[in-house]
């Protein structure tokens, strides 16, 4: 008799301290991801349960037309912050959707810099221009099997450059694939 009183005990203790599983963003997710105008490697670390702060380095490119109707291409660095608010996982997990590697949409914030260290170009009169861009942006993240993701975002921001103190509406659309580690 003892022995069921204990054992009925232990379930009613479990049964009350046992609370549904909630997602949340992944702990640190590192991956290296590539799009139209360049590629990045990045980290993401959980700051709480629906924010994460992503941190970037990269090579963004550009193209355009050079000296005597010839086309030039430019590969510049570019270091990026952005704290990420994954608004809808817990609507996509109750959906039995994935929200692996953070699957879901999500608010930002970007901060983006880009120094004026090198750059590479077949032209050699192109400088790049020293400044940074705060963009607030919209955008969604999907992971395909258990390592591929994919990323799309808009929005329209600030820019200023350093050297010329000039400034303006900045705009920032990206479509990228990726793999995380």
């Amino acid at each position: 008799m003892r022995n069921y009183l204990l054992s009925a005990m232990t379930v009613i203790l479990l049964g009350l301290t046992a609370q549904a599983q909630e997602p949340s963003v992944e702990k640190s997710i590192f991956g290296v991801q590539t799009g139209v105008l360049g590629v990045w490697g990045h980290n993401e670390v959980r700051l709480s349960t629906k924010i994460s702060l992503r941190s970037e380095i990269g090579l963004n490119s550009g193209f355009f037309s050079g000296t005597e109707n010839t086309s030039s291409f430019i590969l510049f660095p570019i270091i990026t912050v952005e704290p990420r608010y994954y608004y809808n996982l817990v609507k996509r997990f109750h959906a039995g959707k994935n929200t692996q590697k953070n699957s879901a949409n999500f608010l930002t914030a970007k901060v983006s810099y880009v120094p004026d260290w090198f750059k590479i170009s077949n032209e050699s009169h192109i400088s790049v221009a020293d400044g940074i861009s705060i963009t607030p942006k919209w955008g969604i993240k999907r992971t395909i099997s258990k390592h591929f993701t994919y990323e799309a975002g808009i929005g329209m921001g600030y820019y200023a450059l350093f050297d010329s103190n000039e400034n303006g509406v900045a705009v920032d659309i990206h479509l990228r694939i990726g793999y995380t580690f």
